[in-house]
C-alpha cells in the first residue's frame, strides 16, 4: 500500500505544494492542508493578522510578539498552552478524521501541537499521537515556532540552522539539511544566458529582481527606484498574491520599458537563473534560491519579527547583504552589481521526500 502523507501548510505555502509534487512522484498519496482553517478562527486570526495588515500597528504587534514569544520563557508556555486550548481539539478531530503515515507541518502552530500530542504518554493522555511528525523549516533562523522536542524529524533549508534547531529542540533530536523543501530545479538552474533567452530578456546587462514574497510585502516601490539609479538595466518586481501592489507599481512604471512587474511566478527557477542581483523583503526561501542560483543577495524592506531574525544572522554569515535604510540599499545594490557573479551553489543533500518516506515505512501503516 503507498504511504500517505499529511502536510498542514499555510495558504499560498510553496514548500507544501513542492514537497507533496515530490511524495506522488515517488508513489506516495499527499494531501496538504490550509493548518489555518483547521487550527480554528482565533488561532488563524492570531497567526496572519500581523501580515494581513502592513500598518504601524500591525509590524509592532509583530514585533512585539516575536520577542517575547523567543525570549520570555513563562510567556511561550503560556501561549503554548492558550494554543493548545483553543486549536488542540480541532486538530486531533482532523487527524482522527484523515489518517496517516506520516504528518508534515509546515506551519507554525501546528507544528507546536503536533509536537506536544507527540510528547503526550499515550496510556495517560488520549489526544497522543503515534504518527511521525515531520517539521519542514525553510527559515534560516529564528527557529523557535518551528522545532520542537516531540518533533520526530526536523527538515532544514539551510545547513547553518541545524545548531539552532537542536538547541530548541534537544540534543537527540534528529536534523537534517535537504534539497526539495523548494523547487528541484533550482539544484541544476539553466545558464544565464540561455535563462534570458527563455524568458525574453535582454542577454546583456544588470538585471535585479525585486520580491516581496507570496504576500507581496515590504518597501518593493523604493528598491525598485534604487535598482534603477543605482545601475540596474532592467528590474522584474515580484508582487506575489498582491493585487494592489501590482496595480500600483505597474501605474507608476507604465511606459518605462526597464521595469516589469510580475505578480506570483511559477518561473522562479528560470527567473533566479537569469539575475545578478535579488533584493528580497521577507528572508526564507527566496533568498536560499537565489544564492544557490549564483545571485548576489540583498535583505531589505520588512524587518520586523522573524525576518530581523534572520537578518542579524545573515550579517554574521557574511551570506547576505542587510540593507536597514535607503542609504544602506543605495551602497548595497553598487557593491553587488560591482562584484562577481559566483555561479550557482549547490551543496550535495538528500532529498526531503525521500527522508519523509522513509519515515513512513519505520512507522505502523496509519498510527493514530
Amino acid at each position: 500500500m503507498a504511504a500517505h502523507i499529511l502536510i498542514y501548510a499555510a495558504a499560498h505555502d510553496p514548500t507544501a505544494g513542492v514537497l507533496a509534487d515530490a511524495l506522488r512522484e515517488r508513489g506516495a498519496t499527499a494531501d496538504v492542508v490550509d493548518a489555518a482553517q483547521v487550527a480554528g478562527p482565533a488561532a488563524r486570526a492570531t497567526a496572519v493578522a500581523g501580515f494581513a495588515h502592513e500598518s504601524a500597528v500591525g509590524k509592532l504587534a509583530i514585533d512585539a510578539g516575536h520577542l517575547l514569544g523567543t525570549h520570555v520563557p513563562a510567556l511561550r508556555r503560556a501561549g503554548s498552552a492558550a494554543l493548545e486550548r483553543v486549536a488542540g481539539g480541532r486538530l486531533r478531530d482532523h487527524l482522527r478524521e484523515h489518517p496517516a503515515d506520516v504528518v508534515v507541518s509546515t506551519f507554525a502552530t501546528t507544528t507546536e501541537l503536533l509536537g506536544r500530542m507527540r510528547l503526550a504518554t499515550f496510556d495517560e493522555d488520549p489526544g497522543s499521537l503515534g504518527t511521525p511528525v515531520v517539521s519542514a523549516i525553510t527559515d534560516l533562523a529564528g527557529l523557535r515556532p518551528h522545532a520542537h522536542p516531540g518533533v520526530d524529524l526536523h527538515l532544514i533549508a539551510h545547513p547553518e540552522s541545524k545548531a539552532e534547531v537542536l538547541d530548541i529542540a534537544g540534543p537527540h533530536a534528529r536534523v537534517e539539511a535537504v534539497h526539495g523543501l523548494t523547487d528541484l530545479g533550482f539544484t541544476s538552474p539553466p545558464e544565464r544566458l540561455v535563462a534570458r533567452a527563455e524568458l525574453e530578456l535582454p542577454s546583456r546587462g544588470w538585471l535585479v529582481v525585486v520580491s516581496g514574497g507570496s504576500r507581496g510585502i515590504g518597501d518593493l516601490p523604493t528598491a525598485v527606484q534604487a535598482a534603477l539609479h543605482y545601475g540596474a538595466n532592467i528590474v522584474v518586481v515580484l508582487t506575489g498574491h498582491n493585487a494592489a501592489l501590482r496595480e500600483r507599481l505597474e501605474q507608476d512604471h507604465a511606459g518605462d520599458e526597464r521595469v516589469q512587474v510580475w505578480g506570483f511566478t511559477d518561473r522562479m527557477v528560470t527567473l533566479l537563473a537569469a539575475a545578478d542581483v535579488v533584493i528580497h523583503s521577507t528572508a526564507g526561501l527566496t533568498v536560499l534560491e537565489a544564492l544557490m542560483s549564483g545571485c548576489r543577495v540583498i535583505s531589505f524592506g520588512w524587518p520586523h519579527g522573524r525576518v530581523r531574525a534572520n537578518e542579524r544572522v545573515y550579517a554574521e554569515l557574511g551570506i547576505v547583504a542587510v540593507a536597514k535604510t535607503r542609504r544602506h540599499l543605495a551602497h548595497a545594490i553598487v557593491e553587488a552589481i560591482a562584484a562577481p557573479r559566483s555561479g550557482p551553489q549547490v551543496p550535495e543533500l538528500p532529498v526531503a521526500a525521500d527522508l519523509v518516506l522513509g519515515l513512513a515505512e519505520r512507522a505502523p501503516a496509519h498510527a493514530g
